[in-house]
């Protein structure tokens, strides 16, 4: 298998190792053992299914919007800068962090958020080193895109 350039040699077992541990944590307490669910009682499901769907939706966009160009073999070599990479760094990892925001909304786990608190540690870990490595192949051009998109947020 060929190694992927410019990413962390265990950000895609880290991600299925995180994503396994999230979905055994949220399910146990979600549907199961309701042992953190406790604010589900104050916000309305149809409210809580609302906000989720949203999340999912923009989740979703950001998944299709970016995996052509970060999945495909024929990488530009190139910063890439067109599309959602105009406004954030890193869409990829940030559909994943909604993905589980979403979950979170349905049930508002309080120790799935917690545990997602720590996957997005990870996450914000493995796109700083990715970063460094983009800095080293493409010098000035990578932190002049730095400078105008944001990690995580669109920079106003």
């Amino acid at each position: 298998m060929k190694e992927k350039q410019g990413e962390h040699p265990f950000g895609d077992a880290g991600q299925l190792i995180a994503f396994g541990l999230f979905a055994i944590v949220w399910i146990a307490d979600s549907i199961f053992l309701n042992f953190s669910t406790g604010l589900t009682g104050y916000v309305p499901s149809y409210v809580r299914t609302i906000i989720a769907i949203v999340i999912f939706a923009v989740s979703l966009y950001l998944l299709a919007a970016s995996h052509k160009v970060v999945a495909g073999e024929n990488r530009p070599a190139k910063v890439i800068s067109s599309g959602v990479f105009k406004y954030i760094r890193h869409p990829l990892y940030m559909s994943a962090i909604l993905f589980y925001t979403g979950l979170i909304a349905l049930t508002l786990s309080m120790i799935s958020f917690a545990l997602w608190i720590g996957i997005f540690i990870f996450y914000n870990y493995i796109a700083g080193y990715e970063e460094k490595l983009m800095e080293i192949k493409f010098g000035e051009e990578y932190l002049s895109y730095k400078q105008k998109t944001g990690k995580w947020l669109p920079r106003i």
